[in-house]
């Protein structure tokens, strides 16, 4: 299982996607993981992809033109209020040079694709992708264009495979969903931290696609305060009987790493073995069912210091290895950082667990998230069924 072939799709122009220094998605976290991985030994420069900027066309697959042209209005005439577009606003306020920065990141997600699809490589991986919120109309939750949407879109038109889509998020994967939910050749499964309480609200375990797509797409709310065992009980159960319904040619998954208990903007309890076992599931579902073929994408994660390079650098290593850096973190990565982080950086792979608050309602949240996942299953087996009448 082990891979040999992998790419890290980078540029430093992903830096670019900079809102404003004091707002909480930070493309910083790219340069502090990718130096992780470095000073890590775990990347190596042969695996380091540079992706090119592609032509605004390949935008149109997804996004309608007026919303398109905002975007570019709003790159020229900053700042610039554009609220039906959901450009302006205190999640997505508009900033210099925003087109070209949101067309980079669809280009890396893109390139990744082309990457696995050529046959170049087995998995790649590109952080500076992930912006599952943007919708073909409008800016949402900190996303321009949604680089996911468009990247798969560019598989089925040109490869026309089937691509199981796979968001870990805390966030419900809403733009993903709205840009296939009639497609049966898109299978979109989303485990996010329940909407009543967490933007952007949607995510219910009754939203399953319309027309030929019903029945392919697959929603799993978590309670708040979801922890590390519950959480990987329903991702383990439900995305190995997901992907044996489906039978997909390609998986592509989103990693936002905001489900850990450190994450400012989340209240999900996850600690960093989350993001260790998740993908190693994904490697296995992915050499199973779609001859390893696995691209990965960044996402959410706020935590910028303690958890994002951490939890991005072992997806990396699994990409790779199918295991995981242990033991403590180079101390030329915390030397050459700590003086810049507002928190103490952590020294091992591990959270210590030191500050990890005790959730009295475990019990309670592991039945719910349990009932949960089993009335979302119910729908495979009910069809299983009906095939076997």
């Amino acid at each position: 299982m082990k891979s040999e072939r992998t790419a890290f799709i980078y540029t430093d122009d992903f830096l670019d996607y900079s809102f404003h220094e004091e707002h909480p998605f930070n493309q910083r976290r790219l340069l502090l993981t990718k130096d992780l991985l470095e000073l890590s030994k775990g990347l190596t420069e042969k695996q380091i992809v540079q992706p090119a900027l592609l032509d605004e066309d390949i935008l149109y697959s997804i996004h309608d033109i007026d919303y398109i042209e905002a975007v570019k209005t709003a790159s020229k005439n900053h700042p610039v209020s554009y609220e039906g577009y959901g450009i302006g606003t205190h999640d997505t306020p508009s900033f210099s040079k925003m087109f070209d920065a949101s067309l980079i990141s669809v280009s890396g997600s893109v390139e990744a694709c082309e990457q696995v699809m050529h046959g170049n490589v087995t998995h790649a991986l590109s952080l500076g992708g992930g912006l599952h919120h943007g919708f073909p109309n409008r800016a949402s939750g900190f996303c321009i264009f949604n680089d996911i949407a468009i990247a798969i879109q560019h598989i089925r038109k040109h490869y026309d495979i089937k691509v199981l889509y796979i968001d870990t998020d805390a966030h419900h994967g809403d733009g993903v969903q709205h840009c296939f939910y009639h497609d049966p050749n898109v299978c979109t499964v989303s485990f996010h931290e329940t909407g009543r309480y967490l933007y952007p609200g949607t995510g219910k375990t009754s939203e399953r696609g319309i027309k030929e797509g019903f029945g392919y797409s697959f929603n799993f709310p978590l309670d708040a305060f979801t922890e590390d065992d519950s959480f990987l009980e329903v991702f383990h159960s439900s995305i190995e009987e997901i992907a044996e319904y489906f039978q997909p040619d390609i998986i592509v998954s989103q990693h936002g790493v905001d489900a850990h208990y450190l994450d400012p903007l989340t209240h999900l309890h996850g600690s960093l073995h989350l993001f260790e076992e998740i993908p190693k599931i994904i490697h296995q579902l992915a050499h199973q069912y779609s001859q390893g073929k696995w691209v990965a994408l960044g996402g959410g994660g706020y935590d910028i210091w303690r958890v994002v390079p951490r939890a991005w650098s072992q997806l990396w290593k699994v990409m790779n290895t199918n295991e995981t850096f242990q033991g403590t973190i180079p101390q030329a990565w915390l030397d050459k950082w700590q003086s810049e982080s507002p928190v103490l950086l952590p020294n091992t792979w591990h959270d210590s667990l030191q500050d990890y608050r005790e959730i009295p309602r475990r019990e309670e949240i592991e039945e719910n998230n349990r009932r949960m996942y089993q009335q979302v299953l119910k729908f495979i087996g009910n069809k299983k069924c009906r095939k076997h009448d």
